[in-house]
């Protein structure tokens, strides 16, 4: 079927990333509604309670994203992805009729729990089934799907802020089931990863779906019999060494650098603050001098703009400039304009100076930091995340860089409401000095992966131990022992 379908099939279970993406953008505009404040019925602690709404759903992401790695090695990426759209469906259901905000809680955890899972599954699928040279493009639809479901999380938003009644609030969260069930049932379609199915030992099945990634032409054909070889050497290979242990992931030098790379990418993308925009964005638009309604339809606007940046970057430039280049482009760009928007919070603060201009030109920082993002730690992180790692340890590994994300995004959403709101521009510096740090730790110890197979990571990162080497010095030795033992039957 060739690239129309691989790129279909990617698409298709990124609707995963959507609704990661739909979850987090809409409770940016949930806990700024009035019936949602006056469900919650705590005006004293509401910028706790709703830095807790937040942060509950990201911890329950952190743990799927933890025990994601395990479901992936024992029942496939598929069938990962259709349970955490499953429970997906469940915890959207308790947030849309929560009846208590405990029952809220236990909703976003849930759902959150279901996003870790997907957060982890869609990369490390659509890494497996997609053609090295536009690997950056088909694992780039993640970020892409996250920014969709931004947008739609935003305009929903906005549209549902001139509701009455709890509706205001239930609607927008219920509207989550819908893309859920359509995962859940057409995840069915999907092909296993042909990568888990050799480590099954399903060769036949795995050769079948490479063969359907692939175009009917000869050549093509050719390249997919070839790709298949080269998967089935080296996987097979690396069943004889494997351990499947945690420790794996610093056993070598190189493997040790795997997962620094892994880990270090996803860490980097939090301290770009871009999910503090986007959970608590209509915040700091009010701390920029703006109306509650202001503030909700420019964060609507703003959704808009990494997606297509996004779309522009992951079909343009990410797999033929590479990895390493944009993610210091990155880096450096948050430093910049961290610093202008510290400068204009401190210079005109908000609840003291009416300055329009000092206004556009902090909302204008904001927007030029979702481009950058965009355009460099927003599709890149996932990719790098999911491709560095062997097929031995890709599971554990996606997992382990998964939850460091979430981690600090469970950090960063607990502490960034309330630091807006008592301690205004410099929580900005914060971010200045972390993306300073980042900016020399990839330009010295990042390496380029762009167009390597995943197969030929292992010369990337120099490992010590080439799994292939042992595999046919295994085979070799057996061989030798075969034939010494056929000398000795025919003396006897």
């Amino acid at each position: 079927m060739g690239r129309p379908y691989n790129i279909g099939i990617a698409v298709f279970c990124a609707i995963g990333s959507f609704l990661f993406g739909y979850d987090s953008g809409i409770i940016s505009s949930v806990i700024t509604f009035s019936f949602f404040k006056s469900f919650v019925n705590n005006p004293g602690n509401y910028d706790s309670l709703s830095g807790a709404v937040v942060s509950t759903f990201t911890g329950g992401c952190f743990f799927g994203a933890a025990g994601a790695g395990w479901a992936n090695d024992r029942f496939g990426r598929k069938r990962t992805v259709q349970f955490g759209a499953l429970v997906a469906l469940w915890g959207c259901a308790m947030q849309a009729g929560a009846n208590n905000f405990a029952c809220m809680l236990v909703g976003r955890i849930v759902a959150g729990f279901a996003v870790g899972i997907l957060s982890m599954t869609v990369p490390l699928y659509n890494t497996e089934i997609a053609p090295p040279k536009h690997r950056g493009f088909v694992v780039g639809l993640t970020q892409q799907m996250i920014g969709i479901g931004f947008i739609v999380a935003n305009w929903v938003g906005y549209g549902c802020q001139f509701l009455d009644g709890d509706k205001q609030w239930r609607l927008p969260l219920g509207l989550q089931l819908a893309p859920a069930f359509l995962l859940l049932a057409g995840a069915q379609f999907m092909p296993r990863s042909p990568r888990w199915l050799l480590e099954k030992g399903r060769d036949d099945e795995a050769l079948a779906v490479v063969r359907t990634l692939h175009s009917n032409s000869p050549s093509e054909q050719e390249a997919a019999e070839r790709e298949f070889a080269e998967m089935q050497e080296t996987i097979h290979a690396e069943k004889a060494v494997r351990s499947r242990s945690l420790s794996d992931l610093w056993a070598t030098r190189g493997m040790l650098r795997r997962t620094l790379v892994a880990v270090g990418v996803q860490v980097f993308g939090q301290f770009s603050g871009i999910n503090v925009i986007n959970y608590f964005g209509p915040s700091m638009y009010r701390a920029l001098g703006l109306s509650a309604g202001q503030s909700l339809l420019v964060q609507g606007i703003y959704g808009a703009v990494g997606p297509i940046t996004n779309f522009f970057f992951i079909t343009v430039i990410l797999d033929t400039v590479g990895r390493k280049k944009p993610l210091m482009f990155g880096a450096g760009s948050f430093v910049v304009t961290y610093s202008v928007l510290t400068a204009i919070v401190a210079s005109f603060p908000p609840d003291q100076s009416t300055n329009l201009a000092a206004q556009r030109a902090g909302i204008a920082m904001i927007f030029m930091t979702s481009i950058f993002f965009s355009l460099s730690f927003g599709p890149v992180s996932w990719v790098l995340a999911s491709e560095v790692f062997p097929t031995r340890t890709r599971s554990i590994g996606t997992s382990v860089a998964t939850c460091a994300n979430w981690a600090f995004n469970v950090l960063f959403s607990q502490v960034s409401n309330l630091a807006i709101n008592n301690i205004s521009w410099r929580y900005y510096l914060v971010f200045i000095c972390l993306n300073a740090v980042d900016f020399v730790i990839i330009a010295l110890f990042f390496p380029e992966t762009k167009g390597k197979t995943l197969e030929q990571m292992a010369e990337v990162f120099g490992d010590e131990v080439d799994a292939r080497d042992v595999f046919d010095s295994g085979l070799h030795g057996n061989s030798e022992k075969m034939d010494h033992h056929a000398s000795d039957v025919e003396k006897s």
